[in-house]
């Protein structure tokens, strides 16, 4: 196991646990261009590289440790965060290119894909999860799966609010339609059309949470056909339907 220079107590404790073979020192000691974490068993972050850390509100590693993604992150995405974590550890398998949206202050959206593994101590039990996160949006070209895409998502990204056809988008990276679904779910494991309402969907789950639109006044500023089909794609991807979902946010506000 590498040695670390000044190991925060938390994180240490934690290193100390890992099996030989759990490859955690591997992956922390060659992340080039991207973001790695980890987690214990409490899905507090032990682990965190600069790449990671400086997108947040702290200035070290060492303010990082100890704090769970409910102290950092919107509570939307912690709890997307938690759900997949929780998953990992309960299987005690990898969960491989989990296609993540996180909006700016601007309103646009920003693509990551994280993969998460389990961490085993030496009796091979799950006792924490690790992963590593690249973004898709405004990463460095070496990042895309593949280059040609770039036009494509820029375009999603700045109008995913409108009516969009998918031959346009096709033409603008110079294939055909069979062809860029295809290639589009090889690179980012998912559909043109589940990509674009999974970012419409997303930026619901943020207006409901903060504005005080009508349900109808969200599905039309977002690109839905009415509110019948904005609630039937609410309902498939997050489980409850417009309204339900912000009640039940703004009580816990």
């Amino acid at each position: 196991m590498t040695t670390l220079h000044n190991p925060h107590p938390l994180k240490e404790a934690f290193l100390s646990k890992m099996s030989a073979g759990s490859h955690f020192d591997q992956l922390f000691n060659h992340i080039p261009g991207i973001s790695f974490f980890a987690k214990n068993h409490e899905l507090k972050l032990i682990a965190a590289n600069k790449r990671f850390w400086e997108r947040l509100p702290v200035t070290s590693e060492k303010e990082l440790i100890g704090r769970d993604d409910f102290e950092l992150f919107p509570q939307r995405l912690a709890e997307n965060f938690r759900k997949d974590d929780l998953e990992v550890m309960k299987s005690g398998k990898p969960k491989l290119d989990i296609l993540e949206l996180f909006f700016d202050s601007q309103g646009l959206p920003d693509w990551f894909l994280t993969n998460k593994f389990p961490v085993f101590d030496r009796k091979h039990q799950v006792i924490g999860v690790m992963g590593i996160v690249k973004s898709l949006a405004r990463s460095e070209h070496a990042l895309y799966p593949n280059l040609q895409f770039n036009k494509a998502v820029e375009y999603l990204r700045a109008h995913f609010t409108e009516q969009i056809l998918f031959s346009d988008l096709a033409k603008r990276v110079g294939m055909s339609v069979r062809q860029f679904n295809r290639r589009f779910k090889e690179a980012f494991n998912t559909t043109p059309q589940s990509f674009l309402i999974k970012t419409r969907i997303q930026a619901a789950c943020e207006q409901l949470r903060n504005s005080d639109r009508s349900i109808s006044e969200v599905a039309h500023a977002l690109g839905f056909y009415d509110q019948s089909s904005f609630t039937l794609h609410f309902r498939k991807h997050i489980g409850t339907t417009p309204l339900a979902y912000r009640k039940n946010k703004q009580s816990d506000q």
